[in-house]
């Protein structure tokens, strides 16, 4: 079970990004078959609802054999081969988030995560069944609740993992080392404070040197970096769901003119402000 702040920090990412899943095929196989996937820019998922098939990827050491109720997911989109000798049918879909597949969540997962019905907790199992059966039913709304439930699926797998390995890299690592996961819990509840590395290093216990060393190491970019990409999701979330002013948004960030707070947004994200509010 996670510790209440490692769930609060991994909530409010999953939060700032915004989490969007889409169930884009619900298929059926028969007889002998194969479904070979290509490299793709998404984080994609394959859930069995019926049968088994048998799953073969490069960055896979050997092939594995997927049952109904099995859940593989790919979180950079890797490529791989599904293949079955008999009935199957499975929920293929996409985990979107708004800032598109680069985000600290994804990063840290490996190239490919099953999560076997037979070890995943009664929750998961629930749902993945709910999803099935609502699969099967074709009835009103189906997709949009099978959507909604697929969001549940991907915590679900990020929770699994989390209980499974002992090789976390990224965020996932940064929160299970209580020195990382301090700082990172003080930057993610206070993301308009005007943070230095000192003060950052002085919340983790740490010296700045050691601090700035072992932050980079694990996240793989500096706390300032990290703390900017932060305030920038956030900030992407207030502009899309309030009727705050950018200048506003930039005086809740610690931003002391609008300029500097749309060439940072800019360089987060690609494109200016106004942009992703025309988009809404």
């Amino acid at each position: 079970m996670l510790e209440s702040t490692e769930d609060r920090i991994l909530d409010s990412a999953l939060t700032a990004y915004q989490l969007h899943a889409k169930v884009t095929d619900n298929a059926q196989y028969c007889d002998r078959w194969q479904e070979p996937e290509p490299a793709v820019d998404a984080c994609v998922f394959h859930l069995i609802g019926e049968g088994e098939c048998l799953l073969k990827a490069p960055c896979l050491p050997a092939p594995e054999k997927l049952v109904a109720g099995d859940l593989v997911v790919f979180p950079h989109g890797s490529a791989h081969h599904l293949s079955g000798d008999g009935y199957t049918t499975m929920l293929c879909g996409e985990f979107n988030f708004i800032a598109g597949p680069k985000n600290p969540v994804l990063d840290a997962l490996p190239d490919c995560v099953i999560v076997r019905i037979s070890e995943a907790g009664t929750a998961f199992q629930r749902v993945a069944q709910i999803m099935c059966e609502e699969a099967r039913s074709h009835s009103f709304g189906s997709r949009a609740v099978l959507d909604k439930l697929a969001d549940s699926l991907f915590v679900m797998t990020v929770r699994h993992h989390l209980s499974k390995t002992s090789h976390r890299r990224g965020l996932l690592a940064a929160l299970a080392d209580p020195k990382l996961r301090r700082a990172l819990s003080a930057m993610h509840l206070n993301p308009g404070q005007d943070w230095t590395v000192a003060e950052l290093a002085a919340e983790a216990c740490m010296s700045r040197t050691a601090f700035s060393e072992l932050f980079g190491a694990v996240l793989g970019v500096s706390p300032i970096n990290y703390l900017t990409q932060w305030r920038m999701m956030e900030a992407l979330k207030l502009l899309q769901d309030s009727g705050l002013s950018v200048l506003a948004v930039a005086e809740r960030f610690g931003y002391q003119t609008e300029a500097a707070f749309r060439r940072s947004f800019k360089r987060v994200h690609g494109h200016g402000p106004g942009h992703f509010r025309r988009a809404k």
